[in-house]
């Protein structure tokens, strides 16, 4: 029971003179204004989650929210649900948020978008947007470019487009949404062209626009848009925008282009330097097949003081699959758990996968993928595939594309691989009856199927 209620029995049990009571309420209000302030403050520093669903607890017990039923206290309870990286209960507030009849604000919304993003709910984003219209806020700033993103995400880029289209006086923010959705969702040349229109509408683009614009040009691999990006990655500089990011979106385009030189030009003048700096140099080494430049950089990295992260160390296992080397692959694989304690997730298993598979250790590979702590998606199980077809092994091969078959049914990719294990073997018979089957099912061959072949 509250302090005011608790005042309201006592004061009607002992019939005091309206001075006192007056008195009291006064008083009371001034408590009350003090644990309000108090609750705010404890919500917005709290950095641990079982503590922050202490507090909420005790406010839902102490009818906080009923008595202060203001949008502040639910936005400052979802924002920090969602900073810890809870999205789901900061998506449960906003229900009984909704559920007590408080409408959501300017602050409201984005918060709730964020949170939506992390969880990618299609479902609650129609939903939202329907109450974002209904209230007036669509085409709000924050708004607007937080359901652009969100649709952007889940692929949805048509109604992400459209949201951008509505507005003819969209801000900056609204623009940085389309082209990242765009650059994330391999629509890269889309992004470049929303870029330029961005540059011809007369807003200048700020550090978020050119991490987004330099990302979508690596994915193209255009040098020449590379070189005519980079200066107006010096034009956003001279905006004192954000260093850091903007360098080592410099560094992952060059990378992603080939161009290690210039992608070390710029490492080597920034005056700050973090793991992304250092990660990205790494994987463009490791992409390009510059193996021993990629590990030696690993090294000083370490040397550095700088730890790196899981991005990290998938550009050294990839480095250690284009070498071949078996045993450092291990080494590295070990170093990220025991050293780092960094649980490896299934792009580092299937790094260690396609090592040992295309080294033929193929029983190993196949007693890792036993040991994973999640199940192998097709990409695992394709590495190796494409193992079995460089070694020839017939059994294995036959044994994995079951599992192939069971996930990608529809898929002729594996028909095609597992006939050329049988060919290799000068099994005919078994080839005339792949190819059987997938004239029976109709199945046209798929070109640039993702199996690891022995060409690799």
């Amino acid at each position: 029971m509250s302090a005011f209620h608790c005042l309201l029995l006592r004061f009607g049990r002992n019939r005091v003179n309206s001075f006192h009571l007056c008195h009291s309420l006064a008083t009371t209000s001034n408590i009350l204004d003090i644990n309000d302030k108090i609750i705010a403050t404890r919500i917005s520093n709290c950095n641990n989650l079982h503590h922050l669903d202490q507090i909420y607890t005790q406010i839902i017990r102490t009818h906080f929210l009923q008595l202060y039923p203001v949008q502040f206290h639910w936005n400052n309870i979802i924002r920090s649900y969602t900073r810890l990286n809870s999205p789901n209960k900061a998506l449960h507030v906003y229900i009984n948020m909704s559920r007590t009849g408080v409408l959501p604000d300017t602050f409201t919304l984005p918060i709730v978008l964020k949170a939506i993003c992390q969880v990618l709910n299609y479902v609650m984003a129609k939903q939202l947007h329907g109450v974002a219209v209904k209230i007036g806020l669509e085409t709000n700033m924050y708004c607007e470019s937080g359901f652009i993103s969100l649709y952007s995400k889940v692929g949805d880029f048509e109604n992400a487009r459209k949201m951008f289209d509505k507005n003819t006086e969209r801000k900056l923010g609204s623009w940085n949404a389309v082209i990242a959705g765009l650059s994330q969702g391999g629509r890269a040349k889309e992004a470049i062209d929303m870029f330029l229109e961005l540059r011809e509408s007369g807003l200048q683009p700020d550090d978020v626009t050119m991490v987004s614009v330099t990302s979508a040009c690596g994915s193209l691999g255009n040098l020449d848009l590379a070189l005519q990006l980079h200066k107006c990655v010096f034009q956003a500089k001279e905006m004192e925008k954000s260093d850091l990011l903007m360098m080592n979106s410099l560094i992952d385009m060059y990378g992603k282009c080939g161009k290690m030189d210039l992608a070390y030009r710029v490492f080597s003048r920034m005056k700050e330097r973090n793991v992304s700096s250092w990660t990205s140099m790494i994987v463009g080494y490791a992409m390009h097949g510059y193996v021993r430049d990629a590990l030696e950089w690993f090294r000083c990295m370490r040397e550095a003081g700088v730890r790196p992260n899981h991005v990290t160390f998938i550009g050294v296992l990839s480095a250690c699959v284009h070498g071949g080397m078996v045993q450092e692959g291990k080494y590295y694989f070990n170093m990220m758990t025991n050293e780092y304690g960094i649980a490896p997730l299934l792009q580092h298993y299937g790094c260690l996968v396609d090592l040992l598979g295309r080294s033929g250790l193929l029983e190993e590979a196949r007693g890792t993928i036993a040991g994973m702590p999640m199940k192998a998606n097709v990409v695992i199980w394709g590495c190796l595939m494409g193992a079995c077809e460089k070694h020839g092994h017939v059994k294995m091969g036959e044994w994995v594309a079951k599992r192939l078959q069971q996930l990608e049914p529809w898929n002729d990719g594996v028909y095609v691989v597992l006939s050329n294990i049988y060919a290799s073997n000068g099994m005919w018979e078994e080839v005339r009856r792949m190819r059987e089957i997938m004239k029976e099912r109709k199945l046209d061959k798929i070109p640039a199927y993702s199996l690891s072949t022995s060409s690799d």
